[in-house]
């Protein structure tokens, strides 16, 4: 009788082993359909929603045995402003922070941001009528945060020590500007020079059956990444890649520190921004397969020493609009100053050739004034490729006329 006793108990523990091991999009599903429910309104910076979302976050790395990196237990707070032009109310939101330390020298930061477009009073919202309305945000962007738990609760119980530490952050902000993600490269918890890589989650709850369609961006910024995902590139997930590091979204603020990144992107829809974006539209089998390929990039870094940084040349990867030009800039979603402050410049595109420089402010394109981003977006739409128009800018205490050919 003990010896049933003792291997049916053995039976168990390697059942247990192996259903922890696995990505389960039964696990997914629970979390998204919980994290875009419509008592977390749209989980708005700042908001109650919010705060619901972030217990439920919390909740789920203690389970999972992640260690508190924040700079309160899990949480780190920081300041924004709301509406969609930084003009609104200031507020105070949180990061979370999970770590698994496995005794390493350097460590691999997977992120994502929880927040979304709360009821719709931001003015970012694409619906025509948005004021009020719950902004579930399923894809955008419980799905990154589903995944970052899964992901967390994978490498906490598969019974391997990686040659890596893992950083687990949620991010609050991301859709005011980068808040979040900007406070926490500004107010690290760990020491960024140890940092091998950044590895971004940001709308992965929609993979096309049909294509299985997976945008990758980011792959420039290490020379390791191209060889490594064309080799994962498969039938179940064919990845598309991008070079740039910049783009708008979290990993943008890691790039920025020189910190080489991953954006992973199933692709746009007409869900994006509005009401709409539900938990019954994301395809929770094609996210676990999602999941499962970024576990192989990160076994793919066994090994291998620190990876060296990048800068990349290419465009960024533009998944909220498309415009008939581009500048090749990365616009800061967070400054007070008018105009729009210049936090990053793409070598060899059109605003690196006429001259722009990080910490210029843009304060006109052609005979078009620009107070904020709004402006800036509005103005990209107006120009034509190929054409030559000036461009204002304020540098320090010195305004300057620069010629721009997009």
């Amino acid at each position: 009788m003990k010896k049933l006793i003792i291997s049916a108990a053995l039976t168990l523990s390697i059942v247990a082993c192996t259903t922890a091991q696995k990505i389960e999009a039964d696990k997914l599903k629970i979390h998204i359909k919980t994290l875009a429910g419509d008592d977390y309104e749209g989980r708005g910076s700042g908001s109650p929603g919010e705060a619901k979302a972030n217990e439920y976050i919390e909740k789920q790395f203690k389970k999972i045995g992640l260690a508190p990196k924040g700079e309160s237990g899990y949480d780190q707070s920081f300041p924004f402003k709301a509406g969609a032009h930084g003009d609104g109310a200031p507020g105070t939101a949180q990061n979370i922070a999970g770590y698994l330390d496995n005794g390493a020298l350097n460590t691999i930061i997977i992120g994502a941001h929880y927040d979304h477009l709360g009821l719709g009073n931001d003015g970012n919202s694409l619906d025509a009528n948005s004021k009020g309305k719950i902004h579930n945000g399923a894809d955008d962007n419980a799905s990154g945060t589903a995944g970052i738990i899964e992901l967390a609760r994978y490498f906490k119980n598969n019974d391997k020590k990686e040659s890596y530490n893992f950083l687990f952050l949620c991010f609050s902000g991301e859709e005011l500007g980068l808040y979040g993600s900007k406070y926490y490269t500004e107010h690290p918890t760990i020491d960024l020079s140890t940092v091998t890589c950044m590895i971004n989650l940001d709308m992965v709850g929609r993979l096309n059956p049909d294509t299985r369609a997976l945008s990758v961006s980011g792959s420039g910024t290490s020379a390791v990444w191209e060889p490594i995902l064309q080799k994962l590139s498969n039938e179940q997930v064919k990845i598309k890649t991008d070079s740039s590091g910049m783009g708008p979204s979290d990993h943008t603020s890691f790039y920025l520190k020189d910190i080489p990144v991953l954006h992973f992107f199933t692709g746009s829809h007409t869900d994006y921004h509005k009401p709409s974006d539900d938990s019954e539209k994301i395809n929770y089998t094609g996210e676990a397969e999602v999941l499962k390929l970024i576990v192989k990039v990160v076994e793919e870094l066994e090994g291998q020493p620190k990876l060296a940084f990048l800068a990349t040349k290419t465009k960024a990867m533009n998944t909220r609009s498309s415009f008939k030009v581009t500048l090749g800039i990365m616009p800061s979603y967070t400054s007070d100053a008018p105009g729009l402050l210049v936090d990053g410049v793409t070598d060899g595109r059109p605003a690196h050739k006429a001259g722009v420089q990080v910490g210029d402010i843009i304060v006109q394109i052609g005979d078009l004034p620009i107070k904020d981003i709004q402006d800036y977006m509005g103005a990209l739409g107006k120009f034509e490729k190929g054409q030559t128009v000036p461009m204002k800018l304020r540098r320090k205490s010195e305004e300057l006329t620069v010629t721009v050919t997009f």
